[in-house]
């Protein structure tokens, strides 16, 4: 009995001296006047949970009521759009939803074909098969 409450106690101290450890980040912790700021900043953006079930934020449960969010940094209008015509070209842009295929492999013949990746010469397939073979990768049957 003595060994059980002492378990438990030991469990509980444990226990209580993690929750700090887990509490702080790894950096200072933050003041109270800080931790009212990050609060205020998440009501303002709509950063705060506003429907628990579905785990959405105010600011996409209503985002007419939030101001539009900055886009970060990447490719360029004109990037993204000569990306989207190259594609367009090359029948690269999902075109059947429920089986996700492109254009190209529902229409192989209305697009231009890829070019082919530089092909192994038979040696390096050989050679490729022996070494399988010898690390246990493939069964032995027969010479090579």
């Amino acid at each position: 009995m003595k060994t059980n409450i002492l378990s438990v106690i030991a469990i509980t101290v444990a226990a209580w001296s993690a929750v700090p450890a887990m509490a702080a980040d790894a950096g200072a912790p933050l003041s109270r006047e800080q931790v009212q700021a990050e609060l205020a900043q998440a009501q303002r953006n709509g950063d705060l949970l506003a429907n628990a079930e579905a785990g959405l934020k105010a600011n996409q449960v209503a985002p007419a009521n939030y101001p539009a969010k900055a886009a970060e940094p990447g490719m360029t209008r004109e990037q993204v759009q000569a990306e989207l015509a190259q594609a367009l070209r090359s029948g690269d842009i999902p075109v059947d939803s429920v089986t996700g295929l492109k254009a190209n492999e529902l229409a192989p013949g209305n697009y231009p074909a890829r070019a082919a990746e530089q092909a192994k010469s038979r040696d390096q397939v050989q050679a490729e098969l022996t070494s399988a073979m010898r690390h246990g990768a493939l069964p032995v049957h027969g010479s090579v």
